[in-house]
C-alpha cells in the first residue's frame, strides 16, 4: 500500500514572505482610509447631505466605495509592476472609507446612517488597521527564501531601468545573504549567478532619487532641526497635554455640579435623551463610565503637563504617553458614540502629540521608539 505523508500536503502550501516595502503601501491604505471617512463626512454636512438618483434610485457611495476596493483587488492581479501596490493601497484605503462609513445602515432595521454606534466601529476598525501596520513595520527575520523573494522582486527596477546606485547595493547585500546560505544550495546558486549579473557592466544604473516619504521625512527633520529645540517642544507638549485635559475636564462640569446639587440632574439627564444618544439604562451606564474614563484621562494629561513644566520630563512623559494611549484606544471609543464625528479634530491632534511624546523621547532622552 503507498504510504502518504504529511509534507505531501502541506509542501504546496509556502509559507507567506512579506513584500520589500509593505509598510509604505499599508500607509498609504491608513491615510487614504482616514481621509476618505472625514472628507466624506465634512462633504455631507456643508452640501445638506444630497443623494444621488431619483425618487425610486439612490447611489450611496457605498457603492463607490465597493467599486474602488473591487479595482484595488483587480491590479495586483493583472499587473506586475510595483507601481501597482501603491495604486492599490490608495483604492484600497478609500474605498474602505467610503464602504465603512454607511455601516449604521446595514446594522439597523432602519437603515440609519447616522446610527449612534457606527463612529465607534469605524475608529475601531481604523485602529485595527493601524495594529496591522505596527506588526508588518516590524523588521523580519532574515532567511534565504524570503531575502531571494525580496531580491526578485527588487530585480524589477532592472527591467525598467531605474535601478538606483543604493537599491543595487541593497540588492547585493541580500544576494551575498542567500549565497552563503549551504543549507540551499540551489538558492544561493541562483544568488550567485544573480550577483554575477549585478556586477557586469550590462547593469544600467541611476543617482538616488528620494521617494515621496523621503522628501517629506527630510523636509520635516530640516524643520526640526531649525525651528524645534528641546525647550520648544517640551513647551508644545506641556502646553497640549494641559490644554487637552483642562477640556476633558471642562466638559464634566455640569455632571458633576449636578451630583452636587448645584443643577438638577433630571434635566442633564433629559437633555441627553433628547439627543437621542441616551435612550436606555444600559447607555446611561455607558455614559457614566465615558465620564469616568474623561475624567481619568484630563487627570492624567494635566498631571503629564505640570510634570514636564516643572522639568521631570522624563516621568511626564511616561504620564503623557500612557494618558494619549489610553485616550486613542479606549476613550475615544465612546467618545465617538456620545460625541460622532466632531471627535475626529480632537483624535488627531492628540495622536499629533503622541507622536510628539515619543519622537521627543527617542531624540533627546535616547529611548527606542
Amino acid at each position: 500500500m503507498k504510504k502518504y505523508s504529511l509534507d505531501r500536503f502541506i509542501n504546496p502550501v509556502r509559507r507567506p514572505v512579506k513584500r520589500e516595502g509593505a509598510e509604505n503601501y499599508l500607509i498609504y491604505t491608513l491615510l487614504s482610509f482616514a481621509a476618505s471617512v472625514a472628507l466624506t463626512r465634512l462633504f455631507l454636512e456643508i452640501t445638506g447631505y444630497p443623494q444621488l438618483g431619483n425618487s425610486e434610485l439612490h447611489i450611496a457611495h457605498v457603492l463607490w466605495g465597493g467599486l474602488l476596493l473591487f479595482v484595488a483587488s483587480l491590479l495586483p492581479l493583472i499587473f506586475a509592476n510595483r507601481w501597482v501596490y501603491t495604486i492599490g493601497g490608495l483604492c484600497a484605503g478609500i474605498g474602505v472609507g467610503l464602504f465603512i462609513d454607511e455601516v449604521g445602515k446595514f446594522i439597523t432595521q432602519s437603515n440609519d446612517y447616522f446610527y449612534p454606534a457606527a463612529a465607534p466601529i469605524i475608529y475601531a476598525f481604523f485602529l485595527l488597521t493601524v495594529l496591522v501596520y505596527f506588526q508588518v513595520r516590524k523588521p523580519p527575520k532574515r532567511d534565504a527564501r524570503s531575502e531571494l523573494y525580496r531580491a526578485l522582486d527588487a530585480i524589477e527596477e532592472v527591467l525598467d531601468h531605474d535601478l538606483e546606485v543604493s537599491e543595487q547595493k541593497k540588492l547585493q547585500t541580500r544576494l551575498e545573504f542567500v549565497s552563503q546560505e549551504a543549507d540551499h544550495p540551489d538558492l544561493a546558486h541562483l544568488a550567485d549567478s544573480l550577483l554575477e549579473f549585478l556586477d557586469s557592466e550590462a547593469i544600467h544604473t541611476r543617482p538616488d532619487v528620494p521617494d515621496v516619504w523621503t522628501r517629506i521625512k527630510k523636509q520635516l527633520q530640516n524643520i526640526e532641526t531649525r525651528w524645534i529645540s528641546q525647550s520648544r517642544l517640551r513647551a508644545i507638549l506641556a502646553g497640549g497635554l494641559l490644554a487637552l485635559g483642562l477640556v476633558a475636564l471642562a466638559e464634566l462640569i455640569p455632571f458633576v455640579l449636578a451630583s452636587l446639587g448645584v443643577g438638577r440632574f433630571e434635566m442633564v439627564v433629559s437633555d441627553l435623551i433628547a439627543t437621542s444618544l441616551v435612550n436606555s439604562t444600559n447607555t446611561l451606564v455607558w455614559f457614566y463610565a465615558f465620564l469616568t474614563l474623561q475624567g481619568t484621562e484630563g487627570v492624567l494629561l494635566i498631571i503629564a503637563a505640570v510634570l514636564l513644566i516643572v522639568g521631570k520630563e522624563q516621568r511626564g512623559l511616561q504620564f503623557g504617553f500612557l494618558s494619549l494611549l489610553l485616550s486613542l484606544t479606549t476613550v475615544n471609543l465612546l467618545v465617538f458614540y456620545f460625541e460622532q464625528f466632531s471627535t475626529i479634530l480632537p483624535a488627531t491632534i492628540q495622536f499629533l502629540l503622541l507622536l510628539g511624546v515619543i519622537r521627543y523621547r527617542k531624540r533627546y532622552l535616547g529611548e527606542v521608539a
